[in-house]
């Protein structure tokens, strides 16, 4: 029997309406369905952010549109074949959920542009590249709450000490030592720079390191919580 012919018996979660971050309470779920067993979400977009995450838990998916405002996204669990953690990358774009208070085709859009950017299929660029560069535009640009996220993506994805060492030189070189010294050593993204070096100094491992960071600079931390 094809697994579709049986997504009645999914437990449903609709989120079309919550207004707190479903994303973890979500993919806790998945985690504890058993091989064979499925999960459905209903959303007012298609949750494209969420496919890359399940497909890292063994699930396949597809999605149907009912309405201009309502997807059904099934997910079945194929099999137990889950990444480690230290290769999920943390701090999910849940700030795109924010854009349903504006206008639902606006989140749509949002998604659309999020998948082309950071899920594009063959990307020219690798991921942790692209992380490094958007850290550096948003330093150039005094986005700190941006660089401090994607400083913690772009280590959790095996960025180096030394690759961060040249990176924030860099910033000294562009930005100058009066303006790092005024407004990038206060900040957040350097104080998680600063954490990563001490803590392998310490001989921490790296997936030690992100779960500390994440204590201290997770979605709770209003310097990096969308």
């Amino acid at each position: 029997m094809n697994w579709k012919d049986k997504i009645e018996e999914f437990e449903v979660v609709d989120v079309r309406k919550s207004k707190k971050v479903f994303l973890q309470g979500f993919l806790n779920k998945a985690k504890a369905l058993e091989v064979g067993q499925g999960i459905c979400v209903v959303q007012i977009f298609e949750p494209k952010p969420l496919y890359k995450s399940m497909e890292k838990m063994g699930y396949e998916h597809f999605c149907e549109k009912i309405s201009a405002k309502e997807y059904r996204t099934y997910f079945y669990k194929k099999n137990n074949d889950s990444h480690d953690e230290i290769h999920e990358m943390p701090l999910k774009p849940t700030a795109l959920l924010n854009y349903k208070n504006i206008d639902d085709d606006l989140i749509s859009v949002g998604v659309d542009f999020w998948q082309l950017i950071w899920d594009k299929e063959e990307s020219a660029i690798d991921l942790r590249i692209k992380l490094m560069l958007s850290l550096s535009n948003a330093i150039g640009a005094g986005r700190y709450r941006q660089a401090s996220r994607e400083l913690i993506k772009t280590y959790s994805l095996g960025t180096k000490v030394a690759e961060l060492d040249e990176l924030f030189a860099l910033f000294v070189w562009n930005q100058g030592f009066g303006n790092f010294s005024s407004e990038i050593m206060p900040s957040a993204p350097f104080k998680i720079y600063q954490l990563i070096k001490n803590k392998e100094k310490e001989g921490l491992g790296r997936e030690e390191v992100v779960k500390e960071l994440l204590e201290k600079f997770g979605e709770n931390n209003p310097d990096v919580k969308n």
